[in-house]
């Protein structure tokens, strides 16, 4: 009997010895990471064979303690090597674990490759060569503090990489953790097994293998112990002889897998890996997508209940959040609707969108995919209450839904007030909540046909997955109140820039559409940058420049996508210089003033440059100035750092000399506690007047401190 050790994922280990324990093992007891067992030869080779849930299969050569680096040489340099490989063989060492003395890994196998390689050689044998890609040989060792272990790897490749995947889509699951979903799953063989978003098929070739009774590695080309001097061949090829044999019933099997995917091209790679795996045959492959779904067990003429089971996408990046949450929401309707009483297992990364299916779990298992931590739900369907009607409109949401109901009524009470009033003013972008509730931290924006949700960052004493669950529940309760689909849903956070952040992009999409505001056309672009080309709360300043501007010289500071300028052509400017430091955004205004049949050159000039600088050498004299600087900027653009309530009064004294008698200077910040240096003011001959209220349009009356802003003239006594 050999003592072996059965490696697998975290979270295994109990399901690992149940099954080593009914392929023969003895004396199986459980470690973390794994499974220590007994077994003579012909059991060995049988869970080298069978095991799904095993990563690899160990060897243990020696069991010591380690203190140092010379105890870890001393000890491999001690072991007879020529009695497990021959010194014409290629090996490689996979080294796991620290301690106080051995720090990394690499010096650690390095260390144990020089033991290995100075036993041959002090015993007159050829050097052997190391082999990081395709070693005859494999020694694993680990150290735990000063426990080691030395072990010849007797799988060679993961056991997980059996051998029939062609072709994957994307993030596909390991086979030893697909295994271990359909063990975990409740799915009893004989019955139907569907996964509705199968992507290479891993779930279900699994499943289909486990019912054929077939090997999971039978179709292994190489192992680790096929250079290993205690090979037993006869016993290996009795037991993949037995293999063989019971994996040639494939073919008097009914087929009662269904396999569907959106993506055709890798719906054809699942067919082809099936294939490569014994189980074309068994299983039945489709394109459609899950808005779509249909039961395939009924349609196949199928009366047992069966189960469903499927990885669905979930994502790190939050730009896909509304279409995941439409995704799990249609999921959890077509599963009531299309497999009533029947049992379902999900497994994702993201509880809070398993939570939009809709459905309470019986059962449910932590596992690990890879780095991500991971949950699998299993259900039991019920019939859906009330049928729907129209099956071709799967991506709407109930409008009665009781996700967040504070947060829908909030928000369906503001879109009825300020609906309204937008309509009435010829405004296309507006905003219709603005943290209203103070669970409910974020901002919803109208923009044409389209919705952006702005997440506030949330401090970070809020716990990351209510905060987390909050915004998928408040997306999903937007999408039922403004009656839209998805695709028209877009999801940024907002956290305080710094520097040039505000110019960076966040995508690359190009997708540009134009909204009206007072009779002007303004470009906006949703998803490229944290901002879109419009800010919402300056749009009664805008206006008020546009009623300003008749027969001016207007100045346009900080100009950011020339919104401003247009508003004062539009209202008869009679010149207008357009300032910025960004090429982006000054092309951007350059496309504003084209979309409402306005030229740029000498009479319309768009300038990019430091505008601190430029206002420096600037000699020309202005009617009306706008100027919306940053709260702080330290660019590496601008010669010095900008900081509006430290330098706002150096930069009144350039815009005195260059405001012609009887001009206008409209002066905006967004700084929180912004404070006017009067006496600045008063030593130049200007006055300033706060009109913050005034410019404060209706949809954003709830957040008095969005901006502050002044209206400048020179004082009655100066001209």
């Amino acid at each position: 009997m050999k003592q072996l050790f059965a490696t697998t994922a975290r979270g295994f280990e109990e399901l690992l010895k149940t099954e080593l324990s009914q392929l023969g093992a003895q004396e199986c007891r459980v470690a973390q990471g794994g499974v220590h067992y007994q077994a003579d030869d012909a059991t060995l080779y049988r869970t080298l064979l069978w095991s799904r849930l095993s990563s690899r299969i160990l060897l243990p050569l020696v069991q010591t303690k380690i203190f140092s680096d010379l105890d870890l040489y001393s000890t491999v340099v001690s072991q007879k090597w020529q009695d497990i490989f021959d010194s014409r063989c290629t090996f490689f060492v996979d080294f796991n674990g620290t301690n106080q003395e051995i720090r990394h890994t690499q010096y650690g196998a390095m260390r144990v490759k020089d033991g290995i390689v100075d036993w041959f050689e002090r015993n007159s044998f050829a050097r052997p060569t190391v082999d990081k890609n395709q070693p005859d040989v494999r020694i694993h060792a680990y150290l735990n503090r000063d426990d080691f272990i030395l072990s010849l790897d007797l799988s060679g490749e993961a056991l997980h990489l059996r051998g029939y995947r062609s072709g994957a889509g994307k993030a596909p699951l390991r086979e030893t953790l697909a295994a271990a979903i359909v063990l975990r799953s409740g799915w009893q063989k004989g019955t139907p097994l569907v996964d509705p978003m199968c992507g290479s098929g891993t779930l279900l070739i699994e499943a289909a293998q486990m019912e054929a009774d077939i090997a999971p590695n039978l179709y292994r080309r190489q192992w680790g112990f096929d250079y290993w001097k205690g090979h037993n061949a006869q016993a290996w090829a009795q037991e993949k002889a037995l293999a063989v044999e019971k994996a040639n019933k494939v073919h008097s099997l009914s087929c009662h897998f269904f396999g569907a995917d959106l993506d055709h091209q890798v719906i054809a790679k699942a067919k082809k890996n099936a294939e490569l795996a014994g189980v074309g045959e068994l299983i039945s492959w489709q394109q459609s997508d899950v808005a779509a779904l249909k039961n395939p067990a009924v349609s196949a003429g199928l009366s047992e209940t069966g189960t469903v089971i499927c990885n669905p996408p979930y994502g790190e990046r939050l730009g896909t959040t509304p279409a995941l949450i439409a995704l799990y929401s249609v999921f959890g309707q077509k599963l009531k609707k299309e497999f009533a009483h029947w049992q379902a297992s999900i497994f994702s990364s993201e509880p809070a969108l398993l939570d939009c299916i809709r459905m309470r779990s019986h059962r449910q298992f932590k596992a690990k995919n890879g780095p991500l931590d991971c949950v699998q739900k299993n259900y039991q369907i019920s019939a859906l209450r009330q049928e729907n009607a129209d099956d071709t409109s799967p991506l709407t949401f109930e409008k009665n839904s009781q996700v967040a109901p504070d947060f829908a009524n909030r928000l369906q009470k503001n879109r009825k007030k300020i609906e309204k009033w937008a309509k009435k003013e010829g405004l296309e972008a507006y905003r219709i909540y603005d943290a209203d509730l103070p669970e409910y931290n974020l901002a919803v924006d109208v923009y044409g046909e389209q919705i952006v949700i702005q997440e506030y960052a949330p401090p970070k004493n809020v716990d990351a997955n209510k905060a987390r669950q909050r915004l998928l529940d408040a997306i999903s309760a937007t999408l039922a109140v403004m009656e839209i689909e998805t695709n028209h849903l877009i999801l940024k956070t907002r956290q305080k820039q710094k520097g040039s952040n505000q110019y960076e992009k966040l995508a690359h999409k190009g997708e540009y559409f134009y909204v009206n505001e007072y009779g002007a056309k303004l470009w906006v672009n949703l998803t490229d940058y944290l901002d879109t080309g419009l800010f919402l709360d300056h749009r009664k300043t805008r206006k008020m420049l546009g009623e300003m501007a008749k027969n001016k010289d207007f100045l346009n500071l900080f100009a950011y996508t020339g919104a401003g300028t247009v508003h004062a052509i539009l209202g008869g400017a009679k010149s207008t210089t357009t300032v910025d430091m960004s090429h982006t955004y000054l092309n951007w205004a350059e496309q504003n003033l084209a979309l409402n049949d306005v030229q740029t050159g000498r009479k319309h000039r768009i300038i990019q440059a430091d505008c601190l600088q430029w206002l420096e050498k600037c000699e020309q004299k202005f009617d009306l100035i706008f100027i919306d600087p940053p709260t702080f900027s330290n660019s590496k653009r601008m010669e010095d750092s900008w900081d509006v309530q430290r330098d706002h009064g150096k930069v009144f004294a350039h815009l005195a000399r260059i405001l012609r008698p009887n001009g206008t200077i409209i002066f905006s910040n967004n700084k929180r506690g912004f404070k006017m240096d009067f006496d600045a003011l008063a030593n130049l001959g200007l006055e300033a007047v706060e009109i913050s209220k005034k410019t404060l349009p209706l949809d954003f009356e709830r957040n008095p401190k969005i901006h502050n802003c002044w209206q400048v003239t020179w004082r009655s006594d100066t001209h």
